[in-house]
Formats: structure tokens, sequence, C-alpha cells
């Protein structure tokens, strides 16, 4: 082997090290923040995770967002994160769809598609919005 033909393949033999290393820990990454997410409750078609108290927490939170057909935040008018939130959300019949107190100021809702009013109260403030829930994702922002 001429001294051309190592010197080429060395660098390749560490590119691909490098490459592997790269992708266990692009592997490792996910399955620390699919960790981090909070327990699911509920069953079937209606069920909710509520938290993002932590960084670790609020960022697999965020990150999975997008795959819930909704989205709740609570925050104070001065954008600090709020917990402790009473939720209820009703169909467009008026009847209850989901009822929780939510533990950490991020929540995520899997409804199925539909109208939907969600009632959130906060020490004694109280405030409503209306949803659709259909294709894609919807965020539903309380400021308290």
């Amino acid at each position: 082997m001429s001294s051309v033909q190592a010197a080429s393949t060395v660098p390749k033999k560490h590119l691909r090290r490098a490459l592997l290393a790269l992708a266990c820990a692009a592997g490792a990454v996910g399955a620390q923040a699919q960790s981090a997410m909070p327990q699911w409750k509920g069953e079937g078609a209606v069920r909710y995770v509520c938290g993002g108290i932590g960084s670790d927490e609020s960022t697999a939170m965020r990150a999975a967002m997008k795959d819930h057909p909704l989205a709740l935040l609570f925050a104070r008018s001065d954008g600090a994160y709020l917990a402790d939130v009473q939720v209820d959300i009703r169909g467009a019949d008026g009847a209850p769809s989901l009822a929780l107190r939510a533990s950490g100021p991020v929540c995520l809702v899997d409804l199925p598609a539909g109208r939907y009013t969600i009632d959130a109260a906060m020490a004694g403030s109280a405030k409503s919005q209306a949803v659709t829930v259909g294709s894609g994702s919807k965020t539903v922002d309380f400021r308290f």
C-alpha cells in the first residue's frame, strides 16, 4: 500500500467511527427525551399528559406538541408558567369529554376530531376558549 493510499483510508476510518458515535449519541438523546415525559393518563381515544416542570421535561413536552391534536399552555400574564390548573373539556354537545388538574404548564391531549370548549380555572380566575381539533396540532394558550 502506498503512503497516499494509507493517508486516504485513515480519515475514512475515523469518519466512520465519528458518524457511528454521532448516531449512537442521537439515539441516546431521543431516548432521554422520551424518558423525560410524564406518564400518560386515560385510555382509548381520550388521553392526556401534563408536565413541563424542569428543563428536560419541558423540552420533551414541547418537542412532542406537534405529535398530538391538542396542546394546552398555562402561564401568568407576565409569562411565568403555571401548574395546578383545573381543566374541563366539553364537546360541541356540551357533554364532558375530559376533566383534569394540570400538574404542569403544558398538557398534551389526544381527543377525537371535533369542536370543544375548554374551561381552565386557577386561583379564582376562569378562562374559556373554543377549539376545533382535526388534522394537525392546535395549541391553546391560557394566560391568568
